[in-house]
């Protein structure tokens, strides 16, 4: 019996027993939604299959941990910029059926295809897609780019094509009018160009102006048409700090959220407030960083950083002193209460968030993948060894603290009269 055949059979078998398509299957292997028809002929005895991936078939997953195969839900949502699906968790927890997914990066596609069982349809560009193409849904769910307005990245808002993305948001809640909607970014969008960006988000959010958008700004002509619909939603933010909802790190985003009001009611946008208001109130917990931190110095030895990158710390971080800069490296302990926001460029250096290991005669090392699951509130059975642990790192640093999603979806659906599996 050839090699081939056995892993044809074992292809077949597990795709079969995890439920999943060929577009699924392919990702898993590493092939990308494209290589579907390459997985579809192996299945079928065409073609051979080379040792690597032969060794991918071996290492597939066991189960789809957050799969979802129901025909009826309470409700529906879609997922857009989905990153690895940190805002669909605490949704599809309280019985929402993602009807919808939108994401571009391929590696996060494979930890997002491995957790839930889907791959976003024409290479999750939203842009690929009109507004009467997605379905129908009761709530909108949207981590959209924070590049254009964070820190780290050049602030130019909207003028960045990333910018952009959040009219692709207006088109689609112009067309679909959900009962409900929950957007998420960087604290720096508050103050972005003096406070303007926001402004501008929150009146069209809110139905009180149309933006006006420079023609030479990159929109679709869909999302450039819909600039003038008038929404009929209470809307108001909220920054929040993910160290208050059980998470040992600051993590501060904005959260907008949006609630249709009846129609011809009166605009309130104060009981979206006061909606924030209750999350803050009961959803409060503080869980310090020894509690995610793995205690076993034989799996930690080598995420140890190099004597040569813990020398280029201390050295830039005085040099940094020396010009009046606080950059440099932070170094936590199982004493420390909470640590610094694990960033997208964690990878690199791990230097925002240093665990000092001096009681064992060791350089300060980086989190443990597992740590960086904990740290953003994923659940343990969300599978992380699918992609490398730079890539791993990056989606966990671009991601959503989990829990402060899930205290949000809580009272955002209770105050939207949306039907949930819990209450």
């Amino acid at each position: 019996m050839s090699s081939d055949f056995i892993y044809r059979e074992k292809l077949a078998t597990t795709r079969k027993r995890l439920r999943v398509d060929y577009r699924v299957m392919a990702t898993l292997l590493g092939l990308g939604p494209d290589g579907a028809d390459t997985v579809e002929q192996w299945e079928r005895g065409c073609g051979s299959i080379t040792p690597t991936k032969q060794r991918a078939i071996e290492s597939l997953p066991d189960t789809i941990p957050f799969k979802d195969d129901r025909k009826k839900s309470p409700f529906q949502f879609i997922d857009l910029f989905a990153g690895i699906g940190g805002i669909r968790i605490p949704f599809q927890e309280f019985g929402g059926k993602c009807v919808f997914t939108a994401e571009i990066d391929k590696h996060s596609k494979v930890t997002y295809a491995a957790n839930f069982g889907e791959v976003p349809q024409r290479n999750g560009d939203i842009t690929k897609f009109t507004a009467s193409e997605i379905p129908d849904h009761d709530v909108l769910l949207a981590g959209f780019p924070c590049q254009a307005f964070s820190q780290a990245g050049r602030k130019q808002g909207f003028l960045d094509t990333r910018g952009t993305m959040f009219f692709e948001i207006q088109r689609i809640l112009a067309a679909h009018h959900p009962k409900a909607f929950l957007l998420e970014n960087v604290k720096q969008l508050k103050g972005h160009n003096g406070g303007d960006t926001l402004k501008t988000i929150m009146a069209i959010l809110r139905g009180e102006a149309s933006a006006e958008i420079p023609s030479d700004v990159m929109l679709s002509e869909e999302a450039r048409a819909s600039l003038g619909t008038h929404f009929d939603y209470d809307v108001d933010f909220e920054v929040l700090r993910a160290r208050d909802f059980g998470v040992p790190q600051i993590r501060e985003r904005i959260y907008i959220v949006g609630i249709r009001r009846d129609k011809g009611a009166p605009a309130n946008h104060e009981r979206i407030k006061e909606m924030f208001g209750k999350v803050i109130e009961n959803y409060q917990l503080k869980v310090p960083l020894k509690d995610i931190l793995v205690d076993d110095p034989e799996r930690t030895q080598d995420f140890t950083i190099s004597d040569r990158l813990w020398t280029g710390h201390k050295e830039r971080k005085k040099r940094n002193r020396a010009n009046g800069k606080g950059f440099g490296y932070s170094l936590f302990d199982r004493t420390s209460e909470y640590c610094s926001t694990m960033s997208a460029r964690y990878y690199k250096d791990g230097s925002e968030i240093l665990i000092d290991q001096s009681d064992l005669g060791r350089n300060p090392r980086k989190l443990l993948p597992e740590e960086a699951r904990a740290l953003q509130g994923f659940p343990e059975e969300f599978l992380i060894d699918r992609v490398g642990k730079s890539q791993l790192y990056k989606q966990f640093g671009n991601s959503v603290a989990v829990p402060v999603i899930r205290a949000i979806a809580s009272e955002m659906l209770r105050e939207a009269n949306i039907r949930t599996r819990k209450t």
